[in-house]
């Protein structure tokens, strides 16, 4: 029997050798064989989406400031590159247009897309129309950590498949999920490693799990460990690269073909409990 291996998803890009939410990161992550790439999007202060994690714009750029005090064209001139290394001196802040223009050229990866904060319905409708606009409705999840923005994203794009971040397990998890329509409920590691029947809980209530973040074999092992379940359905990883080589050696170690998340993200809704993902987040 061929081993089910978790798709790879680039946390950030490939952030490990290249700066954080930038092209160079996203390209980076396409040639090293994602099937998806994860980035944050937070609202500048005239609504347009920039593709950033932090609320301000100090630690990876040369500016200063609140990314939601600031225009878009404040925010998208910044040099995101020069802090990470010299060589990356240059590279801006991008917008999610510009990602999806990268993405189109690797129609393999997919977009694992985190709305940071408090969305409003305008600014989720913006987004929606952006995704649909470079064709990519069935090549995006959209995630976040906040109940409401996931709410707005099923009330204005129920098309698009959603997901909640999660960094703790609280009571009602599962009733929420139904609640929010989600696909997918996405735990940190530390999360799956102190709840082993987590990932059996979120499969039988038909939820894909895509844990973060992890970057070491220590962490791949417990993600892809049968104690929890039948292991998670993709694993958020700065060290894309790396962590597709691990699966494919632990694969070839237990004797059989590597049966990897190629195809990139795929996203259907899965509604029924007992159907689980054959190769990657098909």
């Amino acid at each position: 029997m061929a081993v089910a291996s978790p798709a790879v998803i680039a946390h950030r890009g490939y952030s490990a050798v290249a700066p954080q939410n930038t092209l160079a990161a996203i390209e980076a992550a396409c040639r090293a064989g994602a099937d998806a790439v994860e980035i944050d999007l937070q609202p500048t202060a005239d609504g347009v989406g920039a593709v950033i994690h932090d609320e301000t714009v100090d630690a990876t750029t040369d500016g200063t400031g609140k990314v939601s005090a600031l225009t878009s064209d404040q925010v998208l001139r910044l040099d995101a590159g020069a802090r990470f290394a010299p060589a990356f001196s240059g590279q801006r802040v991008p917008t999610l247009d510009d990602v999806l223009g990268v993405l189109a050229r690797h129609p393999d990866t997919d977009l694992l897309l985190e709305l940071k904060g408090s969305w409003t319905t305008t600014q989720v409708e913006r987004v929606a129309a952006t995704i649909a606009a470079a064709g990519f409705d069935d090549r995006v999840l959209v995630q976040s950590f906040w109940p409401g923005t996931v709410a707005t994203v099923r009330d204005v794009a129920p098309h698009l498949p959603g997901g909640l971040l999660v960094s703790f397990d609280p009571p009602g998890l599962l009733r929420l999920c139904e609640r929010l329509r989600v696909v997918a409920c996405n735990p940190s590691v530390a999360m799956v490693a102190g709840s082993p029947r987590l990932v059996s809980r979120l499969h039988a209530a038909g939820l894909r799990v895509m844990s973060w973040t992890a970057n070491d074999p220590a962490a791949w092992t417990t993600l892809v460990s049968t104690d929890h379940g039948a292991g998670v359905d993709a694993v958020i990883t700065d060290r894309p690269e790396r962590l597709a080589g691990w699966l494919a050696g632990r694969t070839a170690h237990l004797a059989a073909p590597p049966v990897l998340g190629r195809g990139g993200i795929r996203l259907r809704r899965r509604r029924v409990p007992a159907q689980r993902l054959a190769a990657g987040i098909v």
